[in-house]
C-alpha cells in the first residue's frame, strides 16, 4: 500500500494537468489548430537565441568535470554573485552570493524554503485565488494552509482578514504577484498594509513570520506597471523566483531563492535550506542551466506577444459580455463565470474550448484562460467564445 497522502494526490490529481490532457485527446479527434487550450501556463514564445548559443559557447569552452561536476548545495558561487548583483542592480539591494541558493525552479525553492521553516502543525497563509500546488507543498512537511479571500472586486489581499488569520502558529505567508490566477499585481499599498499587519503581529506573538514571495511572473508586467519589491517594505522576505517564464524555460527547472541577510536567523535559515536542497534530492540545481541563466541575466522573453494577446482577448471577451478582471501581469485572464464554474468549462469544452475552472484554485465562481499560446490560436477562438457567450445567455 501506498503512502496515504499519495493515495490523496493521486485521487485528486491536478485539474489543470487534467485538462491539458483533454486538449491532446480532442486535438487527436478535431486537428490541434481546431481546439483552443488555454489550460495550462506553457510558454508558447521561444527563449531568446542568446539561451541556445550560450549552451553551445559553455559545452564548447569547459572541460566536461568542470560542468558535469557536483558543486556547492547553494550552487556555483560565481553564478550567485552574477544573480545578486542583478538584483542589487534593479533593485538596490546588498546581496551577495551568501544570500542567493539556486534552485530547481520556484517550486523546487518553495519547497526547500518550506523544509526549511515548518514543524509539524505550523500554519501558512495563503490569499485565495491561489495556484493550487502550494496546499500539496506546504502538506509536505506536515504544515496545515490557512486560506483567506483576496478582495473580489480587485483581487488584492485585505489586511483586515490577515490580521484575524493571524495565530501563534502562523510562520509564514505566501505571496505571489503577478498572480496565478488573476494576472493582479499587488500594489504598493497593499505590501505595507501586509508588512504593518505582519510586523504587529510578530511583536505580539513574540517570533517572526515570513513572507515567501513566489516571483515566476515577475517580468511579465504590463502598461508600465510596477511589481512592488517586497524586501523593501519588509525584512522576514524570503524570494523564490524561476526562469521558467522570463526565458521560457519551463523544462529546464532553474531558479533561486533570495535570502537577505536581514532576515532573522538569516545564518540559521541561508545554513539548512542549503542542507534542505541536497536532503529533497535536488543535491543542487543542475549545473548547465546554471551557467547558462547566468549568461543570460539580462535577456528577456518576447513580453509584447503576451501583451498583445492580452490585449485581444480581454477586450473580445468584454465585448461578448463576460466580467473580466483586468490582467496586469502572467499571462492569465480571470473572469466571473455566468453559471457554475464547473458546469462553464463542461459548456465551453462543446466548443473546443479548455478553461480551469475558478473552483480548482479554490474559488469557485470564475474561471482562468492562460493566454501563453500563439496570437492565431487566440484569433481562431473568439467565434468560440462568442458562441459560448450567446448559449449562457450573456
Amino acid at each position: 500500500m501506498i503512502s496515504k497522502k499519495m493515495i490523496k494526490l493521486t485521487q485528486s490529481n491536478s485539474v489543470i494537468r487534467a485538462m491539458f490532457e483533454e486538449g491532446n485527446r480532442l486535438a487527436a479527434l478535431h486537428g490541434r489548430e481546431n481546439v483552443f487550450d488555454f489550460s495550462l501556463g506553457n510558454p508558447s514564445i521561444p527563449s531568446p537565441a542568446a539561451v541556445n548559443e550560450a549552451i553551445l559557447d559553455i559545452v564548447k569552452s569547459e572541460d566536461s568535470m568542470s560542468l558535469h561536476g557536483y558543486m556547492s548545495n547553494a550552487g556555483y558561487p560565481a553564478v550567485r554573485a552574477d544573480v545578486a548583483k542583478a538584483l542589487n542592480s534593479k533593485h538596490g539591494t546588498a546581496l551577495t552570493e551568501n544570500n542567493i541558493i539556486m534552485s530547481s525552479g520556484a517550486a523546487g525553492g518553495m519547497n526547500v524554503i518550506l523544509k526549511t521553516l515548518l514543524n509539524p502543525g505550523d500554519e501558512v497563509i495563503v490569499v485565495s485565488p491561489f495556484f493550487v500546488e502550494y496546499g500539496n507543498y506546504v502538506s509536505n512537511f506536515d504544515g496545515n494552509l490557512v486560506i483567506i479571500p483576496a478582495c473580489r472586486f480587485d483581487f488584492q489581499p485585505d489586511s483586515d482578514t490577515l490580521s484575524k488569520a493571524i495565530t501563534k502558529k502562523t510562520k509564514a505567508v505566501i505571496l505571489n504577484s503577478p498572480n496565478n490566477p488573476t494576472g493582479v499585481i499587488y500594489s504598493e499599498k497593499t505590501i505595507k498594509e501586509v508588512a504593518a499587519v505582519l510586523e504587529e503581529r510578530s511583536r505580539k506573538y513574540k517570533k517572526p513570520i515570513y513572507i515567501i514571495s513566489d516571483e515566476p511572473y515577475r517580468e511579465l508586467a504590463y502598461d508600465d506597471a510596477k511589481v512592488p519589491w517586497i524586501m523593501d517594505f519588509y525584512k522576514n522576505t524570503i524570494v523564490c523566483y524561476s526562469w521558467s517564464k522570463s526565458l521560457s524555460l519551463p523544462g529546464q527547472r532553474i531558479g533561486y531563492i533570495a535570502i537577505p541577510s536581514e532576515i532573522d536567523d538569516y545564518e540559521l535559515i541561508f545554513d539548512a535550506a542549503s542542507i534542505a536542497t541536497r536532503i529533497l534530492g535536488y543535491v543542487n540545481a543542475p549545473a548547465l542551466i546554471q551557467r547558462v541563466v547566468a549568461k543570460c541575466i539580462n535577456e528577456q522573453t518576447n513580453v509584447a506577444a503576451y501583451d498583445f494577446n492580452r490585449v485581444l482577448l480581454y477586450g473580445a471577451l468584454e465585448e461578448f459580455g463576460f466580467d473580466v478582471v483586468y490582467p496586469q501581469g502572467a499571462f492569465y485572464l480571470w473572469f466571473k463565470t455566468p453559471l457554475d464554474d464547473k458546469d462553464f468549462a463542461a459548456a465551453a469544452k462543446k466548443h473546443n474550448i479548455l478553461l480551469v475552472p475558478g473552483s480548482a484554485f479554490t474559488c469557485p465562481g470564475y474561471a482562468r484562460i492562460a493566454y501563453c499560446v500563439s496570437k492565431e490560436t487566440i484569433e481562431r477562438s473568439l467565434p468560440a467564445f462568442e458562441k459560448l457567450a450567446k448559449d449562457v445567455n450573456l
